[in-house]
């Protein structure tokens, strides 16, 4: 049966719209708190977890996306994503924390990472003359879902209840998860043998990339930029007030439209890798991360601090739309899937590191100027690394050689 790739890419935005809803996590901290006895740092570590889980599991996830299809892990991510956020309304209901991190931390956090691996390498396949645009377009739907899930949960919070939201909303990601993986398939034969044509250079397995400098080299750079900017999304409002003398409201605004920039970063950086190429753009994203960051701790000119948040988070986003696409460059389509998996890892290194570090920091010296201290620094490191792979991918091809 004849397939049409765009209809395809929808089935894929719609999935990542759903488990993106991760990122609401916010606002049920303070209901859940209200409706239970736990601490608030006890419940933002189920978001921890959750994203520890997404990246760990990406890692084998992606290999089962290879050997059984996206629509059968498609359908794995539907079931335990949606079977864990009702088990976060359990938990709640029975006001048992083992419960909260088992399903919203592990279950869910395993339905996370089935779902982010799901569409991203399969849609790079039926677009292999545009594979910046197709992870754009793949992951693109995970950076605007907080937008679209937070004012919903609110307003079902407040009208039915908060562990009855939990039961809704975790229904509805049940049944569009698995309906929206029915439709992603991968191409054809003809389809996929035109997919690694296109593809420049050798071909290499899962097994064979992470044994390269390359696969490491970017691994660190993806592990820079999440920890980052996970970091500024932990503390944005905070951070805004602090430093600037932003009111709360004005703190709070800016946050949603630090998630536009956070959505269309990842679709505009990936198309524009395109024409400027993957190892270029990634330089360039350090180079505005450096100046940015920078900028914050020397100027505290609040305008300018909301224009040097907006650029770092779509930065932020660019570093998740942009490396499938990078690794299909380096290490070909053959394994893309698997090989996609084991570098989001580093998500889950970096979702605990980046808003942990700031938090520490913060705590120890009562100012956020440390912290940027060390992301200055970090980007410095990042940028070096992205010129130094950037010198091998140009002076010889990535070899099949043990690091």
């Amino acid at each position: 049966m004849k397939r049409n790739r765009y209809v395809i890419a929808l089935a894929g935005v719609i999935l990542h719209l759903m488990i993106g809803s991760v990122y609401a996590w916010s606002v049920f901290s303070v209901p859940i708190a209200q409706a239970t006895t736990w601490s608030e740092s006890s419940i933002s570590f189920a978001f921890s977890l959750a994203i520890f889980f997404l990246g760990m599991s990406a890692a084998f996830m992606g290999r089962l996306v290879e050997k059984f299809g996206p629509h059968v892990t498609g359908t794995i991510a539907g079931i335990a994503y949606g079977a864990g956020t009702m088990l976060t309304g359990v938990a709640i209901q029975t006001d048992a924390l083992w419960l909260l991190y088992l399903g919203y931390g592990v279950i869910g956090g395993l339905g996370l990472g089935a779902g982010y691996v799901t569409p991203v390498s399969t849609i790079i396949k039926w677009f292999p003359d545009k594979r910046g645009l197709a992870t754009g377009l793949a992951i693109m739907g995970f950076g605007f879902a907080a937008m679209l899930t937070g004012p919903i949960a609110q307003k079902l919070i407040g009208t039915i209840g908060l562990t009855a939201t939990f039961y809704l909303l975790g229904s509805v990601y049940f049944v569009m998860m698995i309906l929206a993986a029915q439709f992603i398939r991968k191409p054809d034969e003809q389809g996929e043998s035109k997919s690694i044509q296109l593809a420049k250079g050798p071909q290499f397995t899962a097994n064979e990339a992470i044994k390269t400098r390359s696969f490491w080299y970017l691994w660190l750079m993806l592990f820079i930029n999440i920890t980052c900017g996970i970091g500024l999304v932990s503390a944005a409002s905070p951070m805004a007030q602090e430093m600037t003398s932003m009111s709360a409201t004005v703190a709070a605004f800016m946050v949603g439209i630090l998630g536009l920039f956070n959505g269309f970063g990842r679709l505009i950086w990936a198309t524009l890798s395109d024409y400027l190429g993957r190892p270029t753009t990634f330089t360039v994203i350090f180079l505005v991360n450096l100046v940015m960051f920078s900028s914050i701790y020397f100027l505290g000119n609040m305008y300018f601090f909301v224009l040097a948040f907006c650029l770092l988070l779509s930065c932020y986003g660019a570093g998740f739309s942009v490396i499938p696409a990078y690794l299909g460059d380096v290490f070909g389509m053959k394994e893309l899937g698997a090989i996609h998996g084991y570098i989001l890892t580093a998500w889950a290194m970096a979702g605990i590191a980046g808003p942990v570090l700031l938090a520490y920091l913060h705590e120890q010296t009562g100012s956020y100027r440390p912290s940027l201290i060390v992301f200055i620094v970090m980007s410095v490191f990042a940028l070096g690394l992205s010129l130094l792979i950037r010198k091998e991918l140009a002076t010889s091809q990535v070899k099949r050689t043990v690091v």
